[in-house]
């Protein structure tokens, strides 16, 4: 896996810190909530998807593309859960924890197994 630089891997933090307390807060401040979230994936995913994967390994490249599709999934949440906060739109219900669930299990599964998997193939 390439490294991201230490600013990209700053703004990484920051947009998945900020994702997470959009996600919480959206039981008591929905509009606030909403936005943070949406501020937050659009730091987060975008540089997770500048890190690449050089190798051969097909196990890791599966992994890889399973990490993009969980981070287009919180992509995804970002415009459902402002449709809901908002009350506009087709999706006015809690259709965005559904897509937060799958970015959600996605994302942790492969920040367990690619790490592993690394070590396996050094």
């Amino acid at each position: 896996m390439t490294q991201l630089s230490k600013t990209a891997q700053a703004i990484m933090a920051a947009g998945a810190a900020a994702t997470i307390i959009g996600a919480a807060l959206f039981a008591w401040m929905p509009r606030v909530a909403a936005a943070t979230y949406t501020v937050g994936v659009l730091l987060y995913a975008p540089i997770q998807m500048l890190g690449r994967y050089e190798g051969r390994n097909f196990i890791i490249r599966r992994l890889r593309r399973q990490q993009l599709l969980g981070a287009m999934a919180l992509i995804c949440c970002a415009p459902c859960m402002l449709m809901q906060a908002y009350h506009f739109g087709p999706a006015r219900r809690n259709e965005w924890l559904v897509c937060l669930a799958i970015g959600c299990v996605l994302e942790i599964y492969t920040a367990f197994r690619i790490p592993a998997e690394l070590e396996k193939e050094q």
